[in-house]
């Protein structure tokens, strides 16, 4: 059987729109042969229900494609690639067809898309402003509309800044999810595949795609059967940085609509994001861009035409970083990492701008490096961080330009990310089944994530759902005894925005051997929640007649321990 009209066109009206583009948007075009020939591949020949079937796609020029040379944007390289990278493989085996390379940023360094002997690429929106880099061509070829999704890569932002610079969705998975095999390197131990598309949707089920582990792939690992600790599967509450963030003018106004959009997709917190930004000042202001010198320096010591000037003056400058400065910043991107991984405690996901501003490819030839530097405040630490994200449109600036933020949250969280990416946008939101004999279960103190008793939830088989609040009045009081403990009682004067919650959602079974456990004067109730739905949770009508210490004011008991310690 052959294809059919409807899975062949697509691919072949692809082809021929690329090669239409008159900006450097491709580093090539495959061969028409080519395509029709991975038409008839057995698994779109004999399937009708690949996932993707006949989609076009294009691939940054730092994955191999069978036949085509990998250059990195450096045309000097010529030789073909013998076999397709993993991610291009598992990507044609869902029925997707590559149709062309693109254009980056050299080697995968830079923010810009203008570092490539190819020549520049601009945004979708303005020829004046930059397309955003270094997986330039791979967003611009989703921007056009020339293709449904583009492979990039995303290092320290490379795949989230021209996603925010052309109106994209650009998915930054965790680390090691999605293999490397196949990728020419950039920084090995940081180096992600990620997505561009028009939609989460489409985001969402090319990641499903894309992820395995890969035994050739020494940085692959995979997504653990049951999330981290602090992990919802459902994001309810979202970080905003507490302090001013540093935006050029037109980027000032497109944030703060951002965190007004926000608030009606989840419950904003502020957070001190400084242990974000100073992970980010590491990755090129410190010796860790030592670790592009091994991965490629040797390609960048006989200087000519083929390479990019700034690109070599910054990873040839690691030569003077000594390993004794290498431990000095691994020790203290430990100690960020460590303060980061706090922030986190009570929130889901934090909220960054993508970049400061949007440069005119007048300011990056003017400053290359300062301008490029720039660019990354918000995006360098995601990878050092051990963070997945996924950047989002926001809008437009009041130019007219797109505006792009970054949701950030824990290594392996990238589904329920996807799912808040999805509320953003406002597509349809895969639903949320509990399973049958699993029943919500309300906690607001010892058996809160990291706290004392949550190993318990955790060991009856639960898992964290949400986090939440209160409706309004209630109050909580203090419970005294060996391990220290909170009760809730709804007195009708509490606090109008609630108390913190955490929900959860165990096996009908677990749930009744945990009701021995629990001992006056708290007992299992029914809470109603912010959003209205009642669930089962720890109450202690009787606390007030005792005169228990009324601790509402601190509005959760992690802020009442943080007060007491």
């Amino acid at each position: 059987m052959t294809p059919t009209g409807n899975v062949t066109q697509p691919a072949l009206m692809a082809l021929a729109a690329a090669r239409e583009v008159t900006q450097p948007v491709f580093t090539a075009v495959l061969d028409e042969q080519w395509v029709r020939s991975a038409l008839q591949a057995p698994y779109l020949r004999d399937n009708n229900e690949s996932p993707l079937p006949g989609m076009a796609f294009a691939v940054k020029d730092n994955i191999d494609v069978e036949g085509v040379p990998t250059t990195g944007a450096c045309p000097a390289i010529t030789a073909p690639a013998l076999r397709s990278a993993a991610a291009v493989q598992r990507l044609m085996s869902a029925g997707a067809i590559p149709i062309a390379k693109t254009n980056m940023d050299q080697f995968a360094t830079g923010l810009v898309g203008t570092r490539s002997p190819y020549g520049a690429c601009h945004s979708v929106a303005s020829a004046a402003h930059v397309s955003g880099g270094s997986s330039s061509g791979s967003a611009v070829a989703v921007a056009l509309g020339i293709v449904d999704l583009a492979l990039g890569t995303d290092t320290a932002g490379s795949g989230r800044v021209p996603a925010a610079f052309n109106g994209l969705v650009g998915m930054k998975p965790s680390r090691g999810l999605i293999s490397n095999r196949g990728l020419m390197p950039a920084s090995p131990s940081l180096d992600c595949v990620t997505t561009f598309s028009r939609t989460v949707a489409l985001a969402r089920l090319a990641f499903e795609t894309l992820i395995a582990p890969d035994p050739d792939d020494p940085y692959s690992r995979p997504m653990p059967t049951t999330a981290p600790e602090g992990i919802a599967e459902r994001m309810r509450v979202i970080g905003v940085p507490s302090a001013r963030v540093d935006l050029d003018y037109p980027h000032r106004q497109a944030w703060q609509d951002a965190v007004t959009h926000a608030a009606t997709v989840a419950r904003l917190v502020p957070v001190d994001v400084e242990p974000l930004l100073a992970a980010a000042r590491l990755l090129y202001t410190g010796p860790m861009i030592g670790e592009r010198l091994a991965a490629f320096g040797q390609l960048l010591e006989l200087d000519g035409p083929h390479l990019d000037p700034t690109v070599r003056q910054i990873v040839l400058g690691a030569r003077s970083a000594t390993a004794a400065d290498v431990y000095r910043a691994q020790h203290l991107l430990a100690a960020l990492t460590a303060q980061t991984r706090a922030l986190f405690i009570g929130i889901d996901a934090i909220m960054l701008p993508v970049t400061p501003g949007h440069p005119t490819l007048a300011e990056v030839a003017a400053d290359p490096t300062g301008v490029n530097s720039r660019l990354g405040t918000y995006t360098n630490m995601v990878n050092l961080l051990d963070l997945c994200a996924v950047a989002v449109p926001a809008g437009s600036r009041p130019d007219g330009l797109p505006f792009g933020v970054q949701l950030i949250a824990p290594a392996f969280a990238d589904r329920p990310l996807l799912q808040l990416a999805s509320r953003w946008c406002d597509e349809p939101v895969p639903d949320l089944t509990l399973g049958v004999h699993r029943e919500l279960l309300a906690v607001a103190g010892a058996h809160l994530t990291g706290q004392p008793l949550n190993a318990a939830l955790v060991e009856l088989g639960g898992r964290l759902h949400c986090r939440a609040r209160t409706a309004a009045g209630y109050r909580m009081y203090a419970v005294p005894g060996p391990i220290p403990r909170p009760g809730l009682v709804r007195t009708g004067d509490g606090p109008a925005d609630g108390i913190e919650l955490e929900i959860w959602h165990l096996p009908h079974q677990g749930l009744g051997l945990l009701v021995p456990t629990v001992t006056t004067p708290l007992s299992l109730g029914q809470i109603e929640l912010d959003n209205g739905k009642w669930v089962t949770g720890f109450v202690g009508d009787s606390l007030r007649a005792e005169s228990a210490q009324d601790i509402t004011s601190y509005g959760g008991w992690r802020a009442y321990l943080h007060r007491h310690e």
